[in-house]
């Protein structure tokens, strides 16, 4: 009997066409205390689908199997980023040399030769699961890190909290020399449907695309921030309303005629953007100024969409 396993437990996908060898392995996991959820497919074609749809943190897979096999697994796994750090074991039943190289170089982490020995397949999923939970540690950690240093992960420009603070001193310093200070809040229209229907890699790549416009539009001056998950909002110091109709203008008329990278087409993209001006708008707080801004964008939206609201 294995003895109990230190490592969180995992999910693990194990891909088979035998019924009994997966069976078999999903027990050996299960008794030993590694797998908290044991994923099963016949195919690598099924495989695939799983990883797109769930989150795994390991993948057993044969190397040979009808019409699907790991090699072509491997391969399509590799086009995609957000799966090529989940390391794959791979279970083959030859000792050619030659095709345990392929499989290493097409991007396996490991390889177990089978008829296997279960404290062999025990030792080596625990080593690649114990490199997967340290990696995901890191980026944990990065992450966080790039939290306190203010700045978005996916887009380079200022966080929220970071942008906020920026907003603080900005609307103070506006109310102090009675200076214009306006804002334009963006959102990219039905990116929820970019996301459900492309992945959510593309709706990164549109939302960094749109980020980039943005950034060349404006002065050295002015500031951008994400201010939610597809918001980003821009402050322009010593603007007035007129100034910031233009720019908003200028950005929505350019991302609604460009087009943005597809999985097999390019897309069509638009924006709704809520714009305001301090002091025009009564305001006495920055979450006073940012909650007209949100008005001014629903109302943006709920007229029909790629067009401009000014906030009262």
């Amino acid at each position: 009997m294995a003895e109990p396993s230190t490592l969180p437990k995992a999910t693990i996908l194990v891909v088979d066409d035998s019924d009994a060898i997966r069976n078999n392995i999903r027990a050996i996991l299960t008794e030993s205390g590694l797998a908290e959820c044991c994923i099963e497919a016949r195919s690598g074609l099924e495989a695939l689908k799983i990883l797109i749809d769930q989150r795994v943190d390991l993948v057993i897979c044969d190397l040979v199997m009808p019409e699907f096999d790991g090699y072509k697994f491997l391969d399509l796994k590799a086009q995609r980023p957000a799966l090529r750090e989940i390391p794959v074991l791979m279970l083959t039943s030859k000792e050619d040399v030659t095709l345990k190289i392929k499989a290493l170089e097409q991007g396996a982490s490991d390889y177990v030769v089978k008829p296997f020995d279960e404290g062999e397949l025990l030792a080596r999923v625990k080593v690649h699961l114990k490199l997967k939970f340290l990696q995901d540690e890191l980026v944990k950690r990065n992450a966080e890190l790039q939290e306190l240093t203010g700045i978005d992960q996916l887009t380079g420009i200022s966080n929220r909290h970071r942008f906020m603070e920026f907003f603080e001193r900005e609307f103070f310093r506006s109310r102090r020399h009675r200076n214009e200070l306006s804002f334009a809040i963006f959102d990219v229209d039905f990116f929820k449907q970019v996301n459900d229907r492309f992945g959510h890699l593309v709706g990164d790549s549109v939302l960094v695309q749109i980020t980039r416009m943005i950034e060349k539009s404006i002065r050295l001056s002015d500031i951008i921030g994400r201010h939610g998950g597809d918001e980003l909002i821009v402050l322009l110091p010593q603007t007035d309303l007129k100034g910031a109709l233009l720019l908003a203008e200028r950005i929505r008329t350019h991302i609604e005629t460009s087009e943005f990278a597809g999985p097999s087409q390019p897309l069509k993209i638009t924006t709704s953007v809520g714009v305001g001006e301090y002091p025009k708008i009564a305001a006495a707080t920055v979450d006073e100024l940012l909650q007209k801004a949100d008005e001014a964008l629903y109302r943006a939206k709920a007229y029909g969409r790629n067009r401009i609201e000014v906030a009262r």
